[in-house]
């Protein structure tokens, strides 16, 4: 029996509701899966789903009409809706089974009971449901022992794990995923399975790969669910870059620490500060050039010279493949480009001028380059992770030393394109962008302050020996024509 204080005021009465509406219909309607364990798990759940021994898309229609819902979306095909009531989303659904054909996840869909319904569910702790109608409200119906299994803090399959990863191998990625969210472990059978059964995932859209993922990333500690991957080969099949810096090797005395813990122990940092999902994944790559550059320098050790700037070009080739969207392609280059930069500015003389440039290039992502540089930080020895975060302190104060003096954040020239094809009497082309430049190079090093009637004093000054060398230029044929193809 569950206790009703497992839920908060708003979600005890949509269920009551709910429960009554059915018993007014002649119908039985459950509470099934994610709602059900974290309810178990004294979780107040956000969203609720509710099988229907019936019409579910029929229900969900009556119901969104006299409770006042919105946003109503209905799957005819699958027998499923699902509206909005409060902030809470209900989805409705038949109870069903389903058949798969061998090289499909296309299913096809029958008529069930409850417990054929509960199933086809993907773990134990997601087949059980709840009674929502009295006398039985709050009653929970788990033939497939998922209360122990919230108990054992175990991922297990309410069916056989090599039937149920066939039939939907995206499961696979939720085992790791729910692993992850819940940090529980895998049962051995479970995790067997995945291993044996990885190869299906080739039928599954890169859209859906590419979501469970990002979800693994959003979690507390996403170490886990990668971690989990990586132990049944399935990240070789789908993130073969990540799957990669797995290993250490060692010559002479000299060896290098895995760069894939490092990885996962830089993003379980970045976690712990900072949900911005972007950032997570630019942790989860910001070493990926480190396999393609690792070399062994006898004398000096294992390098990884230039691993930033190879990584970032790999990027555009991972973030196509994984389909995700541009800004995080954009944002993650920049973030493994620079992510060298701010550790170099420790010790020594170091410039306002170098301060300058990582502002500028950083732009309004500064902040999380730093967070980023600080949970880069991994030593298991507390002095010298306690030295490296004072150091980043004082380059942090740096910066906002010379940013508040110079007014740098969303730097670019203070006479803009169309005011110098005005005063040089110049068309839009390569030479104006060669020109703004030349200006804003002067700023960062200092030359003539961010400001605008300095920075045309200096244009004035320099625009004509810049028009003459570009046309020199432009005659010998050595402007660049096109980017540099990319080594990797």
């Amino acid at each position: 029996m569950l206790k009703n204080s497992k839920f908060q005021p708003q979600a005890q009465k949509i269920l009551k509701d709910m429960g009554r509406f059915a018993d007014e219909l002649g119908i039985s309607v459950y509470l099934v899966g994610g709602a059900v364990r974290d309810a178990l798990l004294g979780k107040d759940p956000s969203e609720m789903d509710f099988v229907v021994l019936g019409n579910g898309v029929e229900f969900a229609e009556k119901a969104y009409s006299k409770y006042g819902g919105h946003g109503l979306v209905r799957f005819e095909r699958f027998g499923t809706a699902s509206f909005f009531l409060a902030d809470r989303k209900l989805e409705f659904v038949s109870a069903r089974k389903e058949m798969y054909e061998k090289g499909s996840r296309k299913p096809h869909v029958a008529s069930a009971s409850l417990e054929e319904d509960l199933a086809r569910r993907d773990f134990t702790i997601n087949a059980m449901a709840m009674g929502i109608q009295e006398p039985h409200f709050g009653e929970i119906i788990d033939p497939f022992d998922g209360q122990k299994d919230l108990q054992l803090k175990m991922i297990r399959t309410p069916l056989n794990p090599f039937h149920t990863f066939s039939e939907d191998p995206l499961r696979i990625l939720r085992a790791a995923r729910f692993a992850s969210q819940l940090q529980f472990d895998i049962a051995p059978e479970t995790l067997q399975a995945m291993k044996e059964e990885r190869e299906r995932l080739r039928i599954v859209s890169q859209e859906r790969i590419t979501d469970e993922l990002l979800k693994i990333l959003s979690h507390p500690k996403p170490s886990t669910g990668f971690r989990i991957l990586q132990q049944t080969g399935v990240l070789e099949l789908i993130f073969p870059e990540l799957a990669s810096l797995s290993g250490v090797e060692q010559r002479n005395s000299y060896h290098h620490k895995d760069v894939f813990e490092h990885t996962l122990k830089v993003v379980d940092n970045i976690a712990k500060v900072s949900d911005k999902l972007q950032l997570r994944f630019a942790g989860l790559v910001h070493d990926i050039g480190k396999p393609v550059v690792k070399r062994f320098i006898e004398g000096v050790g294992w390098t990884f010279y230039n691993h930033e700037n190879i990584g970032e070009r790999m990027l555009k080739r991972i973030c196509t493949r994984l389909k995700l969207p541009n800004e995080y392609l954009k944002y993650s280059q920049k973030l493994t480009r620079l992510h060298m930069r701010p550790i170099q500015l420790i010790g020594g003389h170091v410039t306002d001028s170098a301060i300058r440039r990582i502002l500028v290039q950083a732009g309004e992502d500064i902040e999380d380059l730093m967070i980023l540089c600080r949970a880069d930080i991994t030593s298991g020895n507390p002095k010298r992770v306690q030295t490296h975060l004072a150091n980043f302190d004082w380059v942090v104060q740096r910066m906002k030393e010379v940013e508040e003096r110079d007014r740098l954040r969303a730097f670019q020239s203070p006479v803009r394109g169309d005011e110098i094809m005005a005063v040089c009497g110049l068309k839009p082309g390569p030479l104006v962008g060669k020109l703004k430049s030349k200006i804003e190079e002067a700023i960062l090093e200092g030359e003539i302050p961010n400001e605008h009637d300095a920075a045309l004093e200096y244009l004035l000054k320099i625009k004509e020996e810049i028009i003459h060398a570009f046309s020199n230029e432009t005659k010998k044929g050595e402007i660049p024509n096109g980017e540099e193809k990319d080594p990797v």
